[in-house]
Parts: structure tokens; sequence; C-alpha cells
């Protein structure tokens, strides 16, 4: 065979197109462009990223796709097993941290950290560590995280996560590479959920809401039906306030507290089986820290469940307002108008506003670790009071 006739044949083989994993990032094209020449320049990768914008703009999302690039030994092009394990978040050498303290990370998070990035990893050539809600941490932490970053170990990559810049110290984000995210507008959101998950506009768009504005988070939402269900339970309760007393109410917070944790039940089985698997592969020491991270994990998904209930109360009090400002076609649960209609012809605006107000100020103490029964006792209570009042003035 000439080399010329192997040129040739090597032409006509077909080509499989490989997919950049950046261009799954939607609506971050710079974003997308900066992570894409990063990573097809080794000698380019900095040791510590800072990822900052609003709520929903794609930084969790972001932050897994650039460790599966860092992970994976191909670059994160093939879809292989170190690619899903990353996307799984049960890679050995990617660590994702939450805080733990009731407002802010907690020092001991931090030292323990420390202690972990000069451990040699167990799978890929490097760590990476993810830090969600970095603008959280406390000073203590910060100062600890900053004598890292000053002589950070050579086979790890920090990605921290934050709403501004400006809520972490300076001396932090000087040592990081600066990576800003722009709202993702809901247009553009909603459009996505449809085209990948066949949602229609309404399902979408109430997705968005329960989610907290988050894309990821929406996709779960309509995935699960345990989340599915969580959000009509909120919702009939909140539409037969009216019709039950205080004793109901208490048995109804008890309720949307068991619905909330239900889905957690299956992270935990997951969580055990993985555990069980690791066994003969990892030593002691990696197995704890395995542990650590699975009940941090589970800690995150409860939080995040219960927010999604925050989420149902104020998309309804907002449906609410804007039904007295004349903006029905405006309002996210259109799937039962008909009940906040019934609703809104006694509450008015300034109702409304003071319920916003007082599951704001609920959403705060929830940072306390103040029970969670006892929050959304009290958001129904103070629901059925509003309403009490306005009917015993009519």
């Amino acid at each position: 065979m000439t080399l010329g006739s192997s040129v040739t044949q090597l032409k006509q083989q077909p080509v499989i197109p490989i997919t950049p994993p950046f261009d799954e990032l939607v609506g971050q094209p710079l974003v997308s462009s900066y992570l894409s020449r990063v990573v097809s320049s080794e000698q380019t990768i900095s040791q510590a990223y800072l990822f900052t914008g609003p709520l929903g703009a794609g930084k969790t999302e972001a932050a897994l796709l650039f460790a599966r690039t860092l992970l994976c030994p191909n670059g994160g092009l093939d879809n292989c097993d170190e690619c899903r394990r990353v996307m799984r978040k049960t890679h050995p050498d990617l660590h994702i941290l939450e805080p733990e303290g009731a407002k802010s990370y907690l020092l001991e998070q931090i030292q323990d950290l420390i202690h972990e990035a000069y451990l040699t990893p167990m799978r890929a050539n490097r760590k990476v560590y993810i830090l969600t809600q970095a603008d959280s941490l406390s000073v203590s932490a910060a100062n600890a995280f900053l004598k890292l970053l000053e002589e950070p170990p050579p086979s790890v990559v920090f990605i921290l996560i934050g709403r501004m810049r400006a809520s972490l110290p300076e001396t932090v984000v000087s040592r990081c590479q600066f990576v800003n995210f722009v709202a993702l507008p809901e247009v553009i959101a909603v459009k996505l959920l449809v085209q990948e998950l066949g949602a229609s506009d309404e399902q979408a768009r109430i997705a968005l809401a329960v989610a907290g504005g988050s894309l990821s988070q929406a996709r779960g939402f309509l995935r699960s039906e345990e989340r599915r269900a969580l959000r009509r339970e909120v919702l009939g309760v909140l539409s037969s306030l009216d019709r039950r007393d205080a004793f109901d109410l208490l048995e109804c917070a008890q309720s949307l507290v068991r619905l909330a944790r239900a889905p957690l039940d299956s992270m935990r089985l997951r969580q055990a089986e993985q555990l069980e698997a690791s066994k003969d592969q990892l030593s002691k020491g990696a197995l704890n820290a395995m542990e650590q991270r699975q009940k941090r994990e589970l800690s995150f998904a409860e939080r995040g469940n219960i927010n999604e209930v925050f989420n149902v109360f104020r998309s309804w009090y907002r449906d609410l307002l804007l039904i007295n400002l004349g903006r029905k076609a405006d309002c996210v649960n259109q799937d039962v108008l008909d009940s906040i209609q019934l609703w809104a012809a006694d509450i008015k605006a300034d109702s409304c506003v003071r319920l916003l107000r007082g599951l704001d100020e609920a959403e705060q103490r929830l940072q306390y670790n103040v029970s969670v029964q006892s929050i959304i006792e009290s958001l129904l209570l103070a629901a059925a009071r509003e309403l009490a009042q306005i009917r015993q003035l009519v």
C-alpha cells in the first residue's frame, strides 16, 4: 500500500464530531471561550479561579465542566468514566465544599481542606476543590484559606463560586483568575427546558420559579416526581388555608417537611452503595473523607429541598401581588390560577408585601439552624392570620 492510497483511505473514514465541554454552557459565550482557551494550553492553568454572577447563571455547572476537563486524561472530550464520575460528583479527586456553619464556612472546614489538599490525588494527576458560596467565608476561614493560596500544592486547582467579587477579601480575590457570569434571561432558560426535556412553557416557568432561577436545579425538578409532588402539596395547603385551624396547619407543616426529605432516601442509598464499593480500593483515611463529603452533600441537598418549599411560597405570594396589579398573564402558577384568584379577591397588595417580607425573614432564620418545621409552621400561621384579619375587616 502506497502512502498516497493510505492517506486517501484515512480521508474517507467517517469523522466522529467531538463537542467541546464548554459548549454546554448556555448564555455565557465569553466564559465558554475563556475556559476553552485555558484548558487548551496546560501552562495557562492557574491554581485558583473565582466564578461570580447571579443565581441561575450556570456557575456551578461551569465549575463541574471545568473540573471534568482538568480531571479527565482526554480533556473531558469523550464522556469517559472519569467524566461521568465528575458530573455525578463521585470522582475521588473532586471535592465540593458547602458552608457548614449557620452563615459561613467553619474554620475547621478550611483546616481540613488544607490538610487534604497536600495529599496525593487518587485517580487523576491533580485534585479540584469547588467552594460554593465562597463569599460566605468567615474572616478566620478566609485568612486560613489565604495561606493555602499563598503556597498552594502544585497538583490542586481551586474554584471559588460566589455572587459578587466585592464580597470576598481582596487578598483572596487577587490570587484568583476572575471569571464573571451574566444573568441568563428567563426566555432563554424556558426555551432550553422546552427543547431539552419536552416541557411546556408553563412547566418550564414553574420549574425555574421553584428552582430559584437555577437552570440545573430546574432540570432536576422536572425530572423528579417527588419534587413536583412536594410543590403540589405546598400549593394545596396554601389554597386551603381558610378551611384549616391552627392544629391542621401544624400537621401540614410536619407533612411538608417529611415530603421535602423524602427524595433524600434514594441519595442515602446511593451514597451507601458508593461507600461499600470503595472499601477495597481506598484507605481508611480516604473512606472517612468520602463519608464526610457524603454527609455534606446530603446536608446541602436537604437545604435545597427546603429552599424549594420557600420558593413555592414566594411564587404564590408573587402571583397574588401580580393579580392585584392587573398582571394575571405574568403569574407563574397558571395551573392553580383559579385558587390564587380566589385569594387575591381578599388579600391586597400591601398584604402580599408583608407576606413576602415574612418569607425573607424566615429564610434568614433558617441560616441560624432554627427548626425547619417551626419556620414552616410560622409561615402557614402568618398567612392564615393575614387572611383572617382581612376578612374580619370586610
